[in-house]
């Protein structure tokens, strides 16, 4: 069902966001759950991308939404994606270690740095985030990154290098 927004306001009304929501949830959270099989977690990104777009509302072009809020929902499951296989890098690192991993120390640890990492993580400028991730997640070395981002490999060396302060410094532990 296409909708029809008001032309001459240039945002969305309450009412047209409604109708686009009650329109394309399911659409979206299907999309979504096909990427994960996991109903739960579509559900949520699939609000979530409607939060988002909302929040963005005023600078969305009405003829572009559906393919904004697909690329949004998109967007947060793979960063949620990468969030996953960050924690379980740390967990799999940690696991030869003295601490013994069923202890409440090491759990209550392993929260806080989490914590700390999300925290670090959403600290940083998104440019540089996004360089970051796509090397120490997905591993792609910096003449791909650069590729993809369609700038120099001498930008993502320099995204890389301030990522990686920034990241030691909030939290103390070496990448």
């Amino acid at each position: 069902m296409k909708i029809i927004f008001n032309k001459e306001n240039k945002t969305f009304s309450q009412k047209e966001f409604k109708l686009l929501f009650d329109n394309h949830f399911e659409q979206l959270r299907d999309y979504i759950y096909f990427k994960c099989s996991n109903i739960e977690q579509a559900e949520d990104v699939a609000q979530e991308a409607f939060l988002k777009l909302w929040e963005k509302r005023k600078e969305i072009k009405k003829d572009t939404v559906l393919s904004y809020l697909f690329r949004i929902a998109h967007n947060i499951f793979i960063n949620q994606t990468r969030h996953s296989k960050l924690s379980f890098n740390f967990q799999y690192q940690n696991q030869g270690s003295e601490i013994d991993n069923s202890s409440p120390e090491y759990e209550l640890e392993l929260k806080e740095f989490d914590k700390i990492l999300q925290q670090s993580l959403a600290a940083l400028p998104e440019k540089v985030r996004v360089t970051f991730l796509m090397n120490r997640i997905d591993g792609l070395k910096y003449k791909e990154i650069a590729e993809r981002l369609n700038v120099s490999v001498k930008t993502i060396e320099k995204r890389m290098q301030k990522a990686v302060n920034q990241l030691k410094e909030s939290i103390n532990y070496k990448l």
